[in-house]
């Protein structure tokens, strides 16, 4: 069947920070080994800034031609037209895994600083407000947020609501490939399983007592609709973690996470004391069995997760305009930073929808939906249970779960919990096409649950088809 639109996949290579990839466009779709040198890339040397690649991908990296620019808001150089088609492959000016690399650990995000951050930096107004955070009333702290955020609709780059710049990069990389050698359609490893056409997971973060005190209710109120989500939960200082309440988030059949240490906002301010709590993060995650991990208030910093040793990561949103921290992963799809998983955040936040912008309605949430299940990707949602104890607040979130179930049951979407995700994923990464007598089959980990797709060229233009 054919997908209502193109799609693209991230790249899942598990490979150590900051080795160069040098199969990302086979790595991102699982393409036959033949077109593992599909790709020309130039060395290339200089300076990282901002680039075009055609009219809808805005790219950050070193270029070989053109200038890169160290402002968003310039007259972009258009690196598309540098490109040759010869002897089979797409010749490039750029290597596009540097590219894919800097985008996805938001190493553009300086770049786009506003002037008062980039003159006095983030650490002092954040160490400044978490410390007088508890003495504010909560109207006032919401006032003083909204302030921060003011202007960011107006923020140009990653693209609000949903960003896909990554997922556009590797559909034009792999247009490319096919034209310079004359085929029309291209086989790859469907990127869900069992041909579901895109993913949702639900999780909870826990970050007060309260919210501690509402998991059960929060449990029955996602079981009343068919879900099963993720907590996250604060082990230190914010409230006690008992065995007791760990073992009946397990016996529902919901999943237990660490989130942050204390969620004081400092976890990644220094390198030093970053490595000393993230011995402690990684000490409680064995402590819990815990898989999963999520910075608290989505802080972040890629370079610096090979000192964790938890599977998955949930703390990169794919657009941050309503994020303490801006920035974005730009795409929907999960990808791996080292030998973690990260599972993007797709989808605004409860709190930035109903306290930030003020939006009591479900449309922001069904716009994002929309446009993310036309690329097939991954809907990932966070909701506090400290921030729905209140009916109002509780009323959007039934008519959320209300929608979530009738999309998921009328288009066969995959809700697994995010640690299936994350076996998923990896097992994915580990499979392979193989050509038999009938075309081609999936070999290795779970590849009864893998379906073959293709890429079909037509006028122009990538669809995907099962």
């Amino acid at each position: 069947m054919a997908t209502p639109s193109p799609t693209l996949l991230v790249e899942s290579t598990g490979r150590v920070p900051n080795r160069p990839m040098t199969n990302c466009l086979g790595d991102y779709y699982r393409l036959p080994s033949e077109w593992s040198d599909c790709l020309s890339p130039e060395p290339v040397g200089g300076k990282q800034g901002f680039f075009q690649f055609g009219p809808d991908v805005i790219c950050y990296g070193r270029c070989k031609t053109g200038n890169v620019s160290s402002t968003i808001d310039a007259d972009l150089h258009d690196a598309l037209n540098d490109v040759s088609l010869a002897g089979r492959n797409a010749h490039l000016p750029f290597d596009p895994a540097d590219l894919v690399e800097n985008l996805r650990r938001e190493r553009y995000e300086n770049d786009l600083l506003p002037r008062w951050e980039q003159l006095i930096g983030r650490k002092m107004p954040q160490k400044f407000y978490y410390f007088m955070r508890d003495l504010l009333p909560f109207p006032l702290r919401r006032t003083l947020q909204r302030a921060y955020f003011s202007g960011w609709e107006n923020i140009r780059f990653p693209a609000w609501p949903v960003d896909f710049t990554v997922d556009t990069l590797h559909e034009e990389l792999l247009k490319l490939a096919m034209k310079a050698r004359g085929v029309q359609r291209v086989p790859f490893i469907w990127f869900w399983p069992n041909s579901a056409p895109s993913c949702l997971i639900m999780t909870h973060d826990v970050e007060d007592s309260g919210g501690r005190d509402l998991t059960n209710e929060l449990m029955d109120l996602d079981e009343a609709y068919g879900f099963r989500a993720s907590f996250q939960v604060i082990p230190e200082k914010r409230y006690e973690v008992t065995e007791t309440y760990v073992h009946e988030i397990r016996n529902r059949g919901f999943e237990f996470n660490v989130h942050d240490l204390n969620h004081d906002g400092h976890l990644y301010h220094e390198r030093q004391e970053f490595l000393r709590r993230a011995k402690l993060i990684n000490e409680y995650a064995r402590r819990f069995g815990s898989h999963g991990f999520r910075a608290g208030s989505m802080y972040r910093n890629a370079d610096w997760y090979e000192a964790f040793e938890f599977s998955y990561d949930m703390s990169v949103p794919n657009v941050a305009h309503l994020e303490p921290k801006r920035g974005g992963c730009c795409t929907v799809m999960p990808f791996f930073i080292g030998s973690v998983l990260e599972l993007p955040l797709t989808t605004t936040q409860d709190y930035s929808l109903l306290h930030i912008l003020n939006d009591y309605s479900i449309d922001l949430w069904k716009t994002q939906l929309a446009l993310i299940r036309q690329r097939n990707g991954l809907m990932s949602f966070i909701t506090h249970a400290d921030y729905l104890a209140d009916a109002r607040e509780q009323s959007v979130y039934r008519s959320l779960l209300a929608y979530l179930r009738e999309m998921v049951a009328r288009e066969g979407i995959w809700a697994p919990l995010p640690g299936e995700v994350d076996t998923w994923w990896r097992a994915r990464n580990e499979m392979k096409l193989v050509s038999c007598k009938s075309g081609w089959t999936v070999e290795g980990p779970e590849s009864e649950r893998a379906r073959v797709a293709y890429a079909v060229l037509t006028a122009g233009q990538l669809v995907y088809e099962l």
